[in-house]
Order: C-alpha cells, then sequence, then structure tokens
C-alpha cells in the first residue's frame, strides 16, 4: 500500500465497507481528508489504475459516483451531485479531467473523453469528445485520447 496516495486508503475503506464492517471505513475517509485534503467517501466506486493529481489535493468525489478504470483527475476536481436532482455522475474509462474542473449531477462522460481545466459540466458527454468552458461545450469530438494527450503518447512508446 502506497501511504502517499489517497486511493490507497480509498481502497482499504472500500474493502471494509463492502463487507459491511462499521466505523473503520468512516475512520479511514476522515484520515484520507485530514491527511491529503482530499474527500474520497468508502461508497463510491472507483476503478483501477484511476489517479489523483497532485496526491489528490482538493478533490471531492460524491458518495455515489462511478468512476471508470485508467480516469485521471487533476487537483481541486469535484465530481458530485448539484443540489436540483438526486445523483452523482458516472464517468467511464479512459476519462481525462483537467484541475479545478466541476463534474456535477446524475451525468455521464463517455469514454476516452477529456474535461478542460475549470470545465462545469452539467450534461453528459459523449465517448472522444473534448468539453471546455462554463457550462461546457463540445469543442472537438472523435478524438483518441491516448494520441491527443502527450504524456499518455509518451507512456504509450516506452
Amino acid at each position: 500500500m502506497n501511504l502517499r496516495n489517497p486511493l490507497s486508503y480509498y481502497r482499504l475503506a472500500h474493502f471494509f465497507y463492502k463487507r459491511r464492517v462499521p466505523i473503520i471505513p468512516i475512520v479511514i475517509t476522515m484520515t484520507v481528508r485530514l491527511l491529503f485534503s482530499c474527500w474520497c467517501p468508502a461508497t463510491a466506486i472507483i476503478g483501477k489504475n484511476t489517479s489523483l493529481g497532485y496526491g489528490g489535493l482538493g478533490v471531492v468525489i460524491g458518495s455515489k459516483a462511478i468512476i471508470g478504470n485508467n480516469v485521471e483527475l487533476g487537483s481541486g476536481v469535484v465530481v458530485g451531485g448539484n443540489a436540483t436532482e438526486a445523483g452523482d455522475p458516472v464517468i467511464e474509462d479512459d476519462v481525462y479531467i483537467g484541475a479545478g474542473a466541476k463534474i456535477l449531477g446524475p451525468i455521464r462522460l463517455g469514454k476516452g473523453c477529456l474535461v478542460a481545466a475549470n470545465a462545469v459540466v452539467v450534461k453528459d458527454v459523449s465517448s472522444g469528445c473534448v468539453v471546455g468552458g462554463v457550462p461546457a461545450k463540445v469543442l472537438k469530438e472523435e478524438i483518441d485520447i491516448n494520441s491527443f494527450l502527450y504524456h499518455r503518447q509518451k507512456r504509450r512508446n516506452t
């Protein structure tokens, strides 16, 4: 377990939560809040190889959010409700969410999409789209996220 990664603590808390062990998931979640300034509750579902930029600083994930595999969240990202309707977002695999972006309400981000920094997404986003702005609008369609992002190109070529 990497003690410098809030998702390692989340996975431990989620393990206990799934087995209905009382109190321990809450204590671990609060520890993550204090150590990393990150809210990552045990009740959320977060896939493999998901990463939080800068140690999850300022990241807030809703209690019913579902985040797929290979998702990257920048610092200051919020994935949660919108106060006008019930539900948290569903984020599919291979999504990149830039620093400060807000993903709000019971919406779905499609596979391989990119959310620009500081965007506020309040509607569904199709797979392979780049969105940005307040409220977010589609800026580009049919991208390959692994070719589009520089750091993923580098990882693929090594």
